[in-house]
């Protein structure tokens, strides 16, 4: 059955496609757009979902929310087993603590500080701490990423899928000369032909 991914341009779910792109599994995509004056996504997007979030997936009859779950579930049902540590190793442990990472700790320094830029001089006060804690959750991931470019072990996983949106953001944002290997990181995925072909399926991202 075919997967269908409610996807939001400029969003987390670009990460869900390419991993889709990856395993070579059979999905469309049912695409929403921002709007162009506030960034929010549109009314429609709360018909799909209570929040109105993206990504935001179905699969035979299920639907599922949130990132992480919807990472741990494709490789899980779709043929993603390679890109999951096995359970009894100690890349395991590593392996959810970068998940969590980089949709808890990491995302939140990125989120404020995209949020509290659109303030202006009203976000002044707040913008030090932002900055610092940006930095810090940067340098943590750079000087834990591997000269192979991956967060967990020698090969991709999916960390690294989870990993590659806030690390995007953060080269976005002129990170990259202080983060090479971060900088590298994102280069490298999107040099990727899976993730190219998921940048043709899901339209205009940031930047690239």
């Amino acid at each position: 059955m075919t997967i269908t991914v409610h996807h939001l341009n400029n969003s987390r779910s670009q990460r869900i496609l390419w991993l889709l792109e990856e395993l070579g599994a059979d999905y469309e995509v049912a695409a929403y757009q921002r709007d162009t004056e506030t960034n929010l996504a549109p009314p429609e997007l709360g018909e799909a979902h209570p929040l109105g979030k993206s990504p935001l997936i179905e699969d035979d009859g299920v639907s599922i929310a949130e990132s992480g779950a919807i990472i741990q579930y494709l490789c899980e049902r779709h043929g993603g087993e390679s890109w999951l540590p096995a359970r009894d190793s100690e890349a395991h442990v590593r392996h959810l603590e970068w998940m969590q990472f980089g949709e808890s700790s990491f995302f939140v320094p990125v989120m404020l500080k995209i949020y509290a830029g659109r303030l202006g001089d009203a976000a002044a006060p707040l913008m030090p701490r932002v900055d610092e804690q940006l930095a810090a959750h940067i340098r943590f991931a750079e000087d834990n990423i591997s000269p192979d470019l991956h967060f967990v072990g020698d090969d991709w996983t999916a960390a690294d899928v989870m990993m590659s949106f806030p690390a995007e953001i953060a080269v976005m944002q002129g990170y990259g000369e202080q983060a090479p290997k971060l900088a590298r990181f994102v280069e490298a995925i999107h040099a990727r032909p899976a993730w190219q072909r998921a940048r043709e399926r899901g339209g205009p991202y940031f930047m690239w």
